[in-house]
């Protein structure tokens, strides 16, 4: 049993393999926060320390204790009204329309296996792979009670947290703010490290230390962004890839949220994630229950990687479910850089011979397929087939494209709409817009409303008239705009309309992986914009980016891998020059790039020479060669991409037993200086050879001094090394 209840003590303590968490009820029924760290034994509660604070507050059930301050005190719900001055995971208005709350113990369950969400995503576990602590509390003047729920999974080194809050009160209240996990730090000192970008360049990695107030990183979009992803790491000041403690926070929602990491006035640290308080304002009536979406967290305290690792373990095999999830992925061919809107039948099929001629398994066809779709102006919201664009029935073209042997995929966006459309102008308050006043376009298009069943029941509905006609194997499920005009017809309290959004979001996707199965999901929102934990639980890979420049990608994917497997990143081989930069790179140096990913291409075969088709092959075959370890491998970061001339990652079988490492040049100069790439995760004392040289290895050698990468002239080369132990 990963949880342990000390009923001498009032402590619960969660093991991991490698962590241990501590939480205490003490003598008022707070439930404070005791340790998160490195597993160790014992009762920690002698790390609180007690002093009269200046102008920090004192509950009155302390009396003329006024050592006792919630101000000063870690917890694991800290919330408004309690005399806590810092930011709070909880704020609510009452019925009688003032804010605050006081949570005390009531009680707690122990039980085998994961706790689950409904209608959320969450990480899920049977009862011999993990457990469950729910913890009660109770606000006795209000009558609402927040049950916290922790699911420890001790292989993967990760502890959940989630809660549901109900208002037992005979009036309605409103959720103002809910954050699903606290860590509260009494010491230490704290780098924090996040990944902003922007569409076409998301998850850069930014390190700077904690200081004294708030870091906030979050998403004000409806989406989850690709300004900010919904994951960070705090770090010890001196913690790299391989040393140091480091903590993760990964949030398994796909709406907006909001991270905050805060330094107190005491040297304190205070990290908060979950969902955004701005336009958030949930109504609750008697008797309603609100659900809080989860939060993975992890600890280690052999660096970067181990953390990373965890964290990819985790998701792989506990969060992505499905046919997929453990399978070899299909290597597709794409439609959109190939024609964009131009697509008929005769030129999608002439695409499929061509890709089905180089061993290339599926052939998606990308967006322009359905309605008056032309272009990205009109059509949005009409999913019938254009059979008079394709020239033919959609289930005909496909026969023909399946007859070739290979699979078949298509696109679709099923929360857009644009107001040229036939839905528009039958349902137009389908629509997020505000009444009287001009609506906000994003890529000409408008934003369908989620949070009305009727409306998700509708696109349902469209969606699966194809597919039960069709052969359809795999599915791109796009998003190209973020939500604003945040107002529904359905509804007077306007705050909700954010979650609820997403609530018909998850509804749809949930519902169409158990009508379909066998389909393969792959979410996108403009590449990255909605890449995170919550979206790999119905769609086991995203495209990471619609960037797909092999250069810019070594960056976009070395911050995607801090908190998510490379199974789950849609990466493609396209044209040089590249159709987003312009950048000219080598044929190999972009597959080498997107052999960190699920693997496709993206581009027009019939511009290619038969010196690239035959690369195509070759790259087709080391692929399959090498997936195994792709996928389901150890991952390590060799360089970071942003600070020196070469990306370099490294695949590692879990046994130790063979090795693949990828390096891309990213800067060619006069009298080129020499990079020596160290190995990791090999075997000490061991001997590996590299199969391509023949050439024979000290391990110790490897992982100490590296491998020289030649430095030949050109730009943007890259090297594909594989050792095998022997």
């Amino acid at each position: 049993m990963g949880i342990i209840f000390d009923k001498g003590k009032n402590t619960f303590t969660l093991h991991t393999k490698s962590s241990t968490y501590q939480m205490q009820v003490d003598r008022f029924g707070f439930l404070l926060h005791l340790y998160y760290g490195r597993r160790t034994e014992g009762c920690m509660d002698y790390l609180l320390q007690y002093a009269d604070r200046g102008f920090s507050g004192n509950p009155y059930d302390a009396g003329n204790d006024r050592a006792y301050s919630m101000d000063a005190l870690p917890q694991e719900l800290p919330c408004q009204g309690t005399g806590d001055f810092r930011n709070t995971a909880v704020v609510i208005r009452n019925a009688d329309g003032s804010y605050g709350c006081d949570f005390r113990y009531q009680g707690h369950r122990i039980r085998k296996g994961k706790y689950a969400l409904p209608g959320l995503p969450a990480v899920y576990a049977g009862e011999d792979e993990a457990d469950t602590l729910e913890i009660d509390l109770l606000d006795e003047t209000s009558r609402i009670e927040v049950t916290l729920f922790y699911g420890v999974l001790p292989e993967q080194n990760v502890i959940t947290r989630s809660a549901c809050i109900k208002n037992h009160g005979a009036g309605k209240c409103y959720l103002k703010k809910a954050q699903a996990a606290c860590l509260d730090f009494v010491g230490g000192e704290y780098d924090l490290i996040c990944f902003y970008g922007r569409h076409a360049m998301e998850r850069n990695v930014q390190r700077t230390p904690v200081a004294h107030g708030t870091q906030v990183i979050g998403s004000r979009r409806g989406t989850s962004s690709h300004q900010y992803n919904p994951m960070f790491v705090l770090a010890g000041r001196g913690t790299t890839e391989d040393t140091g403690s480091c903590y993760a926070m990964s949030f398994v929602y796909s709406g907006s949220f909001k991270g905050e990491v805060e330094k107190d006035q005491f040297n304190q640290t205070r990290a908060l994630l979950g969902l955004s308080d701005e336009m958030f304002s949930y109504p609750l009536e008697p008797g309603e229950v609100f659900f809080v979406p989860e939060v993975v967290c992890a600890y280690s305290g052999n660096g970067l990687s181990g953390l990373s690792q965890d964290l990819h373990a985790c998701f792989r095999k506990h969060l992505c479910r499905g046919k997929y999830r453990d399978c070899l992925r299909p290597i597709l061919l794409n439609s959109w850089e190939a024609s964009y809107f131009d697509i008929n039948g005769k030129n999608v099929y002439e695409l499929a011979r061509q890709a089905a001629d180089l061993g290339i398994e599926m052939l998606v066809m990308d967006d322009g397929w359905f309605g008056k779709r032309d272009d990205d102006n009109s059509g949005l919201g009409d999913w019938y087939v254009n059979e008079k664009k394709l020239g033919e029935p959609l289930d005909a073209l496909i026969r023909k494209i399946n007859g070739l042997g290979l699979k078949f995929g298509i696109w679709f966006e099923p929360e857009g709409v644009n107001e040229d459309s036939d839905l528009f102008r039958e349902h137009p308050d389908w629509a997020l817009t505000i009444p009287g006043r001009n609506p906000v376009r994003g890529r000409n298009q408008l934003v369908l409303d989620f949070s009305r069943p009727e409306v998700v029941d509708h696109i349902f509905g469209k969606m699966c008239h194809i597919l039960d006609a069709c052969n359809i194997e795999y599915i791109k499920w796009d998003l190209n705009r973020s939500l604003s005009d945040l107002y529904s017809c359905n509804t007077k309290d306007q705050g909700r309309v954010a979650y609820d959004y997403v609530l018909g979001l998850y509804d749809f996707l949930e519902r169409l992986m158990k009508r379909y199965p066998d389909i393969l999901l792959e979410g996108c929102s403009g590449g990255g914009g909605r890449f995170d934990a919550g979206m790999l639980y119905y769609t086991p890979q995203i495209w990471c980016s619609d960037n797909t420049d092999a250069i810019d990608r070594v960056r976009i994917q070395y911050g995607t891998s801090f908190g998510y497997p490379v199974s789950a990143v849609g990466a493609h081989v396209s044209a040089a020059p590249n159709h987003q930069t312009g950048r000219v790179t080598p044929f190999h140096t972009r597959g080498v790039t997107a052999m960190a990913g699920t693997f496709g291409y993206e581009l027009d075969l019939a511009a290619l020479d038969e010196r690239e088709k035959q690369k195509i092959r070759e790259q087709i075959r080391d692929y399959k060669k090498y997936a195994h370890l792709v996928l389901d491998g150890l991952y390590y970061r060799l360089t970071d991409p942003c600070a020196e001339e070469a990306g370099a990652w490294e695949f590692v079988s879990e046994d130790g037993s063979e090795a693949l490492v990828n390096v891309v040049m990213q800067e060619i100069h006069g009298n080129m200086t020499v990079s020596y790439i160290r190995l990791k995760g090999l075997l000490p004392g061991c001997s590996y050879k590299e199969q391509h040289s023949g050439k024979v290895y000290a391990s110790d050698a490897l992982m100490e001094a590296g491998v020289p990468v030649p430095s030949k002239m050109g730009e943007y080369r890259a090297y594909q090394m594989y050792f095998v132990k022997i």
